[in-house]
Parts: C-alpha cells; sequence; structure tokens
C-alpha cells in the first residue's frame, strides 16, 4: 500500500510535490489524471490521497465521490479553485480537506503530518471484534486475548492493513519473511492456516482471511 498518491497533471508540480513528501520518509506514487490515480488506487491502495481539482479527463471532484463510494481514506483537495462553491462541492463529495494554491508548502506538510497521526499512529487496530495492539503484540478477539507468534502476528497485521486488497503470495512471503529467507514458500500457507483456525468460526470457510484463487490472500 502506498503512503500517498498525488494526482496532479502539471507534472513539474506534481513531481516537486512528490519530492517534498518523500523527504519526510512517505511513500508516494504520483498519477497525472483522474483516471491513472483511481487505477494505482484500485491497484495499489493508499493511505492519504492529495487531489488536484482541475485534471483531463474525471475531474478531482469525480475522484473522491469514487474513491468515497467504496473507502473512507482520508482526501485532500489541493486546486487553484478557490470558490466558496468548490470547496463546499470538494468536501460535500467527501474531502477532508480543501487547500487553495499557491500554498504555503510548510503548511501543506504539516497538514499530511495531522492526518497521519490522528489516522494512523494509534497503538491499536481495530476491525468488529477483532483487535491488534501493535506496540505489545498482541491480538485479541472479542476481547479475549488470542496467543500469536511473532510470524503471524506480522502476517495478520500485513493483512489488515492492507485491507480489502487481494495481496500476491510472492509479496505476502517477501514483507515478512524477506527475499534472502531460508524457508519455503510453503510456510506462508502453513501460517494462513494456522491464523484461521485462530480466528475464523469455521477455518475450512473464512470470512476475514480469504483465499484469492491464482493471486493470493485478502483481508475482509
Amino acid at each position: 500500500m502506498a503512503d500517498i498518491i498525488v494526482v496532479e497533471d502539471n507534472r513539474e508540480l506534481g513531481e516537486l510535490l512528490s519530492d517534498f513528501l518523500e523527504a519526510e520518509g512517505y511513500d508516494v506514487y504520483l498519477a497525472e489524471s483522474g483516471e491513472e490515480g483511481l487505477e494505482i488506487y484500485e491497484a495499489e491502495g493508499a493511505k492519504l490521497v492529495i487531489l488536484d481539482v482541475m485534471l483531463p479527463g474525471i475531474d478531482g471532484f469525480g475522484v473522491c465521490s469514487k474513491i468515497r463510494e467504496r473507502d473512507n481514506t482520508p482526501i485532500l483537495i489541493v486546486s487553484a479553485r478557490g470558490a466558496k462553491e468548490d470547496k463546499l462541492n470538494g468536501l460535500l463529495q467527501g474531502a477532508d480537506d480543501y487547500i487553495e494554491k499557491p500554498y504555503d508548502i510548510d503548511l501543506l506538510l504539516a497538514k499530511v503530518k495531522g492526518i497521519f497521526q490522528r489516522r494512523y499512529s494509534s497503538d491499536e487496530i481495530r476491525e468488529g471484534n477483532l483487535r491488534l495492539n501493535k506496540r505489545g503484540r498482541h491480538v485479541y478477539l472479542e476481547d479475549k486475548e488470542i496467543p500469536v507468534t511473532a510470524r503471524e502476528f506480522d502476517l495478520l497485521l500485513y493483512l489488515v492493513e492492507n485491507k480489502g486488497k487481494a495481496i500476491p503470495k510472492e509479496e505476502l512471503f517477501a514483507k515478512i519473511w524477506g527475499f534472502d529467507s531460508v524457508s519455503e514458500p510453503q510456510t506462508l500457507t502453513v501460517h494462513i492456516r494456522w491464523l484461521r483456525e485462530k480466528l475464523e468460526r469455521n477455518p475450512k470457510k473464512p470470512e476475514r482471511i480469504l483465499t484469492v484463487w491464482g493471486i493470493g490472500y485478502r483481508f475482509e
């Protein structure tokens, strides 16, 4: 999952903003049209979308609306269109904030940092009756602690943080065990089975950790 997708049709401005964000440690994807932004979002996901309004093809309001139809990912609109009606429209389409161009880069970076701190710095992740404590590395189901190994916790956390995304087996194995691991790829399947046995009502008919045939796994 990307940290940030920047959707900006002015390549020079988009690359400059991306450089500033990457210097702050964010993983950034740059798109130059609404369609490209949505394609990247569908393929990679994102923790934040920074979105221009005046784009070729589908405009920023349309992109915002389409993302909001399926996800509550934070959206920050950055646009030269500063009329009250435009700002209201952006917020009504689901944007979390609206910044008028030209903007102060320090202000924008502060807003981005604030979004990440409010949304992602929590020590806990909750998904229904499932709770993961990242600091203590504990897993709770209906407030009852479920014992998991270090690998199981890392695997579950990665799946949960990429909720709804079909993650290839190769990606999961590389993220959790590393490309240079001496473990066999089959160990991923074994760990998935163990997690299902601990978390699913019926491990043979999983409702949380789903198999995406020919690809990998998806957390729902």
